[in-house]
């Protein structure tokens, strides 16, 4: 059971974490990409090919959203639309070579400066980190659901 003490702490330190995160995603951009797209283009690139109305349902978005964020990707050449096997009607977005050599410098970038911000961290306590942190999405992913 969580402690009142604990329960501020967490509170606070998540207020000033979206704080931090959303200052320095402003001041230190890297690349062409913005959060919702190295969201998609890692999603795809891991994945594989998928219809936007998947990735709305995984990553609990409007399907208008993600039409318009998977629009901007196409115009910019980083994924195209391919037919649907099973419905000719319907398309899925695969990532192209241009988005996978600019999701590949986007994330090389993030992971440099998280890199940086962990590096006086033991081991241990990145690996923890690391597992508490997914453990901690998974539960907002759940909550939300």
């Amino acid at each position: 059971m969580l402690d009142d003490k604990s329960l501020e702490t967490i509170e606070l330190e998540m207020a000033v974490l979206y704080r931090r995160i959303t200052t320095v995603t402003a001041s230190r951009k890297n690349g062409n990409l913005d959060r919702s797209a190295y969201l998609l283009l890692h999603r795809i690139h891991a994945h594989g090919a998928v219809g936007v109305k998947s990735l709305a349902d995984e990553f609990q978005l409007d399907i208008s959203t993600v039409s318009r964020q998977a629009a901007a990707l196409e115009q910019k050449g980083y994924v195209r639309r391919i037919p649907d096997p099973a419905d000719r009607r319907a398309f899925f977005m695969e990532i192209t070579e241009l988005g996978i050599k600019e999701y590949t410098i986007y994330k090389a970038a993030r992971l440099a400066r998280i890199r940086e911000l962990l590096a006086d961290w033991p081991k241990e306590e990145t690996e923890t980190f690391a597992a508490l942190l997914q453990k901690f999405n998974h539960a907002l992913l759940n909550f939300n659901s």
